[in-house]
């Protein structure tokens, strides 16, 4: 038995992911943990359709277990991303290694990248904070400061599933882990590119395809049937999630909230509560984020942090790394994952919120947090559902 571990979103699954799964089993892996993104996703947005049916298709397409990332490490930086998401499945006792694509397709690329990026940070990051103060953003600086010492690594962390994939290998060093890496090249289309290459596009090119005129018809071709078939019957009960949905409730929540409750907000620093604060007045989503935008914090940081505001997240629930892990589905080889983690595991995992939330107070507000975004993603959705029915979610075993 061989248990690789994925980190992923699945927003939606497509041809690039199911390659992904088939080359990490090629590598030997027998039995495959995936830690998901929930109802929010790291690029500051909802999911297109909800966690658990994501899961479920995950499942049925090659992942074994799915364990759900908890929101405030989804709605945050790459290094809480990743710190997170590596801590998971480290946690579980039995993961040996951690598969992720690259667009380099090379861990001793990586590794060469990674070890300068930590010198570099360390001896060097007074010059970071230089280029930063001058409206640059911390990936910007960092890259430049890279190339003037090794500029094949600046090269390398200039891509962003190469930089995700040095986030992974850092995480890993700061938690001692024996977890292996593992990289699969990333095949033809670019991340968020919306040029398709054969069967493969981005994630963010098939929601763009969705949520086009043309509906799944043009996007149906580059992803699983099941999923296609997922996302159409979706479409038709008015269960895909958009967040426009969220404008007024999200426009209120700013212009009811003071500096001082902006400030505490995960990722607000350096005067940011300022700048949002004084956007309160805009009168769409998009006037919002472009008053609110610099050089210096990247639209998907502004996104996260405006959903962070309307979540409650706070920087004090970043101190925390996930007190459990919740599984959101699995099938009979991810029993076997789950009995052979039995007595290994470094903290709880299990399926019920309620009897997770009564582990510890931080237990409980990690599952306090968790519920009120479950209720706000629920207020994106074409038909809104009803509030708490997260709690009653029952998670999906597959015995096929």
């Amino acid at each position: 038995m061989k248990i690789s571990g994925i980190i992923c979103e699945y927003n939606p699954f497509h041809n690039g992911h199911l390659h992904h799964i088939r080359e990490t089993r090629k590598n030997g892996a027998t039995h495959i943990v995936a830690v998901m993104s929930g109802n929010f996703v790291q690029r500051g947005d909802v999911a297109v359709i909800g966690k658990l049916e994501r899961a479920k298709l995950a499942v049925r397409s090659g992942v074994d277990l799915v364990i759900e990332l908890p929101v405030q490490y989804c709605l945050s930086s790459a290094e809480n991303f990743s710190a997170g998401a590596v801590w998971l499945l480290n946690s579980l006792g039995v993961v040996e290694e951690i598969s992720f694509g690259s667009e380099c397709g090379d861990i001793r690329k990586l590794s060469t990248a990674f070890k300068t990026v930590q010198d570099v940070i360390v001896s060097d990051n007074k010059e970071i904070m230089n280029i930063m103060e001058k409206g640059y953003t911390y990936p910007r600086a960092l890259s430049s400061v890279v190339n003037g010492i090794d500029p094949v690594s600046a090269s390398v962390i200039a891509e962003p599933n190469n930089l995700l994939a040095i986030e992974y290998l850092s995480s890993m060093a700061k938690f001692s882990s024996e977890m292996k890496p593992f990289t699969v090249r990333r095949t033809g289309t670019p991340h968020d590119s919306d040029e398709p290459y054969g069967d493969i596009t981005s994630a963010s090119d098939i929601r763009n395809r969705i949520f086009s005129g043309d509906g799944l018809q043009s996007a149906g071709d580059f992803m699983p049937d099941i999923w296609r078939e997922a996302l159409e019957n979706a479409i038709q009960r008015g269960e895909t999630a958009s967040l426009e949905r969220l404008e007024r409730v999200m426009l209120y929540k700013l212009r009811t909230s003071s500096p001082e409750e902006i400030a505490i907000i995960n990722d607000v620093g350096q005067g940011l509560e300022n700048r949002i604060y004084n956007a309160r007045m805009s009168g769409s989503l998009d006037e919002l984020f472009f008053t609110i935008k610099t050089k210096r914090y990247t639209m998907a940081r502004i996104r996260r942090i405006m959903l962070s505001v309307l979540i409650g997240i706070t920087r004090d629930d970043m101190k925390y790394l996930p007190p459990f892990g919740r599984i959101l589905a699995f099938n009979e080889r991810g029993r076997e994952i789950l009995a052979l983690a039995k007595g290994k595991t470094s903290i709880p995992y299990g399926s019920s919120v309620v009897k997770l939330s009564q582990i510890s107070e931080i237990a409980e507000r990690f599952v306090d947090i968790e519920m009120r975004a479950s209720d706000l993603y629920g207020l994106s959705l074409e038909t809104v559902t009803s509030a708490q029915k997260d709690y009653r979610a029952k998670i999906m075993i597959d015995m096929e």
